[in-house]
């Protein structure tokens, strides 16, 4: 049984459930922003510059040290930035250096069913896997669908893909009650890796562990990509039984 979702606070404040540790470190980088926590590293995905609410840090220096948890209530921040850390510091909590499940790259367990394939964001090679798919984008590029499409495709969908960064943008909360006929998989490095997103019914998420710390830091501090931190984790995922 899935649970009914009133706005992306509601999942903020689940996952921010028992959340433990102080963090380490707090990096706010050009693509990635993230914390680093004693049992593992979170990622969420850095506004870009000019977003509505971008503003600096109001107390930058003050966030690495502070607790995980306390750092977990800043989704609720108007400032995007915080949201970013509050997003990361959730993940630094659940995404942790010992967690097992598959290792199998999440696009992998979408299949092309034309457009009741349904993709929220643009993956690397997406198109190649799943090129019939109804891709829905923010600021849309030719052949995919803006936002306010996902009413009319989403509860036509066999199988829905959303990239982990609707959850700290917004808005999948509003997605999931669209497509409660679809299997759904979250993926990416902002998704968190916690069994909670399951009753809101997600089947499939797929997320970024980090294995060398250090390795991470420097890339995401010179502005890398995906491409660049993958060398330095491992992506897992974790399925609905």
């Amino acid at each position: 049984m899935n649970t009914q979702i009133s706005d992306s606070n509601v999942l903020a404040a689940r996952l921010s459930e028992n959340v433990t540790g102080t963090a380490d470190h707090v990096l706010v980088g050009l693509n990635w922003t993230v914390v680093f926590g004693p049992l593992g590293v979170g990622l969420s995905h850095s506004p870009a510059r000019g977003t509505n609410g971008c503003n600096g840090l109001p107390v930058p220096g003050s966030y690495a040290g502070q607790k995980l948890a306390e750092l977990a209530r800043l989704t609720a921040s108007e400032n995007v930035f915080e949201q970013a850390i509050g997003y990361a510091a959730i993940n630094a909590h659940h995404n942790r250096f010992d967690l097992s499940g598959s290792e199998v790259n999440g696009l992998d367990l979408i299949e092309d069913h034309g457009e009741q394939t349904v993709v929220i964001g643009q993956f690397p090679g997406l198109m190649k896997r799943v090129p019939n798919a109804a891709v829905i984008e923010r600021e849309p590029r030719p052949g995919c669908y803006p936002e306010n499409a996902a009413a009319d495709l989403l509860p036509a969908a066999k199988q829905v893909l959303i990239t982990g960064s609707a959850l700290t943008n917004g808005s999948l909360a509003g997605l999931l009650p669209l497509a409660r006929q679809a299997f759904v998989a979250l993926v990416g490095p902002s998704c968190p890796l916690s069994p909670l997103l399951f009753g809101f019914g997600i089947d499939a998420l797929s997320g970024f562990v980090v294995r060398n710390t250090e390795g991470l830091l420097h890339a995401a501090m010179e502005g890398g990509a995906v491409a660049a931190m993958r060398p330095h984790g491992r992506f897992l995922t974790l399925a609905r039984e």
